[in-house]
């Protein structure tokens, strides 16, 4: 069992005296505060602490950083103030205990909310102090390693939670230790069959294998001996969780992963990691499209190797790893590397530490932007999971995105600007759609107009989060936007039959109406009543209580000119065109939904008049919309043809075609672009002029 003494001895071999003797202090400290708990397993509460500072220490944190893993939990179990943390150990203590105490013991509706406000919380919290999140992926740890205690439905949560979380946090930062040990426990845990059958069938393809890789060392160990090149050599297998990831993700057989066992390859000096490749592949034949250069190019989260994979001699593949030490101890503690580096006087790993803390004000940019914890984790999501690919700009600047990134990520990776006005692309310097998945290498050149705008349709393909978050947070102002030009229209015509307007409402009048639906600013009631969630004539009579009903007038219809944005939309079932009778539907959330008003669905609500608007086209309105037509027809060769080309040299668009019934006499369904009922018109007289046709007539109307 750990002991105060075990860790001060560890701590002593990278830290002065005066800071191991802060160490111990702590450690004093949150004895006497936690005397009397127990945890669930029985044993005395501060073991707990202990061991998530003893993990720390292996990684070489800070004098400050320990004491904030010993005393983690002083503020929340025992009653101790920050203050008088502050007063003890300093007020960057109190910080960093305070910053971990934040994160746990929240009650919301929800355990799928529950953990997205976690996060929410966490990255906050790391933007604060990174070493905040240090302590808690320690404590995390701890608690996996002795989660035998917890009862089954416990377990199976705290497990979850740590591989949708904590794990690939651990990843995102560089730890490699840390993740391996946490999806490690937390797959057992979690699905203790699946480990327990994939390890089974791991230990029956690669059984007997101890002789085997001491052999394998040897041998490439005498072969660099030869060329002068000194390495240390390690054989490795890949650990369990990330074997089944992969067998999962890319459906395939445990036969088809080809990194099952490892080689890593340690040696001094970076020209030397490219020699030892040369004697490698010299050794063992390499397997095509499985090399990758993560020296020249590191990934985001600072992580340096080569990498290859080759055919061992016993006809298995595999991985090999070739580095410096310096990038191994990056490679196994990410930016943990930071205070190594700082505790020993060298700066070797400061690039490390800037790149995780750029990640976390990027974390920040897109919590400002993000409207609840749900849609902030929803948008990180990518940044969590991030096999990368390389791009390059024209001047050749380096751009990482995550694997499956679009010409829109790629935009936003360069700058918000550039993001929210492109409008296409070059790759290669061949021009290609926004949506188009990059590649490692590609030159991507992004095209912007000033007059573009970000499209909701780019939110089914963008997947780095500064890019969806930006998608998302113009949309939501530019509906906003839209909703407060929508209500105003909306309030002007019911103030009407009021004989009044906005603007001769008196302050005291809108106080009143804002207090009565709890809202802060008349822009708020504006954008309520354009979103639906308020009638306009209901708010007309609370501004006018006292008003003579006698003397209203009947309200003007609400005219659509085409430019009222994204909360005016037209119905599907309908498919209404400039020049039809139309009648809107207000609905809450969506705006204002306009229909034929010989619609079927809309007759069963004219019972409820406060949900419908009176409304009419404006003579200037010019918007091209949708109509389906079905078009009755005698089957003989070519029909289909004739009816498709006897619209060919109009101005109107066929956007599909569809046979909906097939015989002697058959029924096709034409979608046209259209822009008025005289086009209309003049679209369904040419194709009643074809000999073969009988009928054409608007899907869905009454009376047609």
């Amino acid at each position: 069992m750990s002991t105060i003494e075990s860790l001060a001895k560890t701590v002593s071999q990278y830290l002065p005296y005066e800071e191991v003797a802060k160490v111990k202090r702590a450690y004093y400290y949150a004895e006497q505060a936690h005397d009397g708990q127990k945890r669930k397993s029985g044993e005395h509460y501060i073991t707990h602490p202990l061991a998530a500072a003893e993990i720390l220490a292996d990684i070489r944190m800070d004098a400050d950083g320990l004491a904030a893993a010993l005393l983690h939990d002083v503020i929340e179990d025992t009653g101790i103030s920050r203050e008088a943390l502050a007063e003890q150990f300093g007020e960057q203590v109190a910080k960093l205990v305070d910053g971990v105490s934040k994160l746990t013991h929240l009650e919301f509706n929800s355990q799928l909310e529950k953990q997205a406000h976690n996060f929410q919380k966490m990255a906050m919290a790391m933007a604060d102090d990174i070493r905040v999140i240090m302590v808690k992926l320690a404590d995390r740890l701890h608690n996996m390693r002795t989660l035998d205690s917890m009862p089954g439905h416990k377990k199976r949560r705290i497990a979850r939670e740590t591989l949708d979380i904590y794990a690939p946090i651990a990843n995102r930062l560089g730890m490699y230790n840390m993740r391996v040990d946490l999806e490690t426990l937390a797959f057992e845990a979690y699905y203790p069959m699946r480990s327990r059958m994939l390890q089974k069938a791991i230990n029956k393809r690669y059984g007997q294998r101890v002789k085997a890789i001491q052999k394998l060392e040897d041998y490439i160990r005498s072969e660099l001996a030869a060329d002068y090149l000194e390495a240390k050599i390690s054989v490795r297998e890949k650990h369990l969780f990330s074997i089944y990831h992969k067998m999962k993700k890319k459906k395939k057989e445990l036969e088809e992963v080809m990194d099952v066992l490892g080689v890593r390859i340690v040696t001094d000096k970076h020209d030397s990691c490219y020699r030892i490749l040369g004697v490698i592949h010299a050794l063992f034949k390499p397997i095509e499209g499985r090399f990758k250069d993560y020296i020249a190019v590191p990934k985001s989260n600072g992580y340096q190797s080569l990498h290859t994979t080759v055919m061992g001699s016993n006809g298995l593949p595999l991985e090999v790893q070739i580095r410096t030490e310096e990038m191994d101890t990056v490679a196994n503690n990410g930016i943990a590397a930071h205070w190594a580096y700082k505790a020993s006087g060298k700066d070797a790993q400061v690039t490390n530490h800037d790149r995780a803390t750029k990640w976390v004000k990027s974390l920040l940019e897109i919590q400002e932007k993000a409207h609840n914890p749900m849609e902030f984790v929803d948008t990180v999501k990518g940044d969590l999971f991030p096999d990368e690919v390389y791009v390059f700009t024209p001047k050749g600047e380096i751009i990482e995105l995550p694997s499956g990134s679009t010409a829109v990520d790629f935009a936003y990776g360069v700058h918000t600007e550039i993001g929210n006005t492109c409008i296409s692309c070059r790759i290669n310097r061949r021009l290609a759609p926004l949506s188009t998945q990059l590649e490692s290498g590609q030159t991507v050149e992004i095209i912007t107009a000033k007059s573009a705008q970000p499209n909701v349709a780019w939110l089914s393909f963008a997947i780095t989060g500064k890019a969806r978050s930006n998608i998302r947070h113009y949309l939501k102002s530019k509906q906003r936007e839209s909703a407060i030009s929508i209500g105003y229209r909306l309030l002007t015509r019911s103030l009407n039959a009021y004989r009044s307007n906005i603007e001769e409402l008196t302050p005291e009048q809108i106080e009143q109406v804002l207090q009565h639906y709890q809202l802060e600013s008349l822009d708020d009631l504006l954008e309520s009543i354009g979103k639906g969630r308020h009638v306009g004539y209901l708010v007309a009579r609370q501004l006018f209580p006292n008003f003579n009903e006698e003397e209203m007038i009947t309200p003007k219809s609400f005219k659509v000119n085409g430019s009222e944005g994204m909360l005016i939309s037209y119905a599907k079932c309908c498919s209404p065109i400039p020049g039809d009778p139309i009648v809107g539907y207000v609905q809450v959330d969506k705006g204002i939904i306009i229909h034929h008003q010989g619609c079927p669905n809309v007759q069963e609500y004219l019972s409820s008049p406060e949900n419908y608007i009176r409304m009419t086209w404006s003579k200037e309105i010019e918007e091209e919309l949708t109509v389906s037509l079905i078009v009755t027809y005698t089957n003989e060769r070519g029909a289909v043809a004739q009816i498709a080309s006897s619209i060919t040299d109009t101005d109107f668009q066929v956007s599909n075609l569809d046979i909906i019934e097939r015989g002697k006499i058959s029924r096709l369904r034409l979608n046209i672009t259209i822009s008025s009922r005289v086009g209309l018109a003049d679209v369904m007289r040419r194709i009643k002029a074809v000999r073969c046709v009988e009928k054409v007539s608007r899907e869905t109307i009454v009376g047609r």
